[in-house]
């Protein structure tokens, strides 16, 4: 069996921002390649692999299996953080699911977060929902990515319990919510792509709204407003070229 395992490059994205000698529990972990990925190039490091269905469960398992890696790579069946002993774990790493799912995840697990002190997200929607659990539980975004890859864009946020300084502003915290704090000083060419679509996404549903019989004032005005800032995103693309 050949020790490359051929990783995504989201994947290999997350797993970078790992520490070396890491303990770490993917959840969600799938074919349990980031972990066998991590493990090979670092020695040092240990994972649980935690899938709640029994197909991927078995698929993780016999991954781990071909890479020999059982002394390194527990795999566990069980739902979100329920694979985890308290105080087990240092890194958490979700990936690849919608946003509030992942939030839920944190919140269903908060008891099994103690010796955590880093979690990295990798959510395909709604990345505002893992900023606001951060920000609510004393988790510090420290590094955002963002990456197209296969025609999807994927978000990265890692994010530290510890002393490190918030990236917020009073001032601009629902803008910042909602588009990243440091993806909006960086704004790369993905970053500008990926709002422009979420732009033009968003005015539709829009338009449905206020064409409703009942209207929603409250979802109409928020949407109306998250419509501007994008649209001064926007504008600041045009402005740069």
């Amino acid at each position: 069996m050949s020790s490359n395992i051929n990783l995504s490059e989201r994947l290999k994205k997350v797993a970078s921002l790992l520490p070396k000698e890491a303990f770490f529990a993917d959840i969600g972990s799938d074919h349990a390649y980031l972990p066998c990925y991590v493990c090979l190039q670092d020695h040092s490091s240990q994972a649980i692999a935690g899938e709640v269905n029994v197909g991927p469960y078995e698929s993780a398992v016999k991954t781990v299996k071909q890479f020999n890696m059982n002394d390194r790579i527990d795999v566990r069946l069980g739902n979100g953080l329920a694979v985890l002993e308290k105080e087990e774990v240092n890194q958490l790493v979700i990936a690849g699911m919608g946003g509030s799912l992942i939030r839920s995840i944190l919140e269903d697990g908060r008891d099994k977060l103690g010796s955590v002190k880093q979690i990295i997200a990798q959510p395909n929607i709604d990345a505002r929902s893992v900023r606001k659990w951060f920000l609510e539980n004393d988790y510090i975004i420290e590094i955002e990515g963002i990456l197209e890859e296969n025609g999807h864009i994927y978000e990265i946020l890692s994010a530290k319990r510890d002393d490190t300084s918030s990236p917020y502003q009073d001032e601009l915290l629902e803008r910042q919510l909602l588009f990243g704090p440091y993806l909006m000083k960086d704004r790369n060419g993905v970053f500008f792509k990926k709002w422009r679509h979420e732009y033009e996404k968003l005015h539709r549903v829009l338009l449905q709204m206020e064409r409703a019989k009942v209207k929603d004032e409250v979802k109409i005005n928020q949407f109306t407003q998250e419509l501007k800032w994008m649209e001064e995103i926007i504008n600041d693309e045009n402005k740069d070229h």
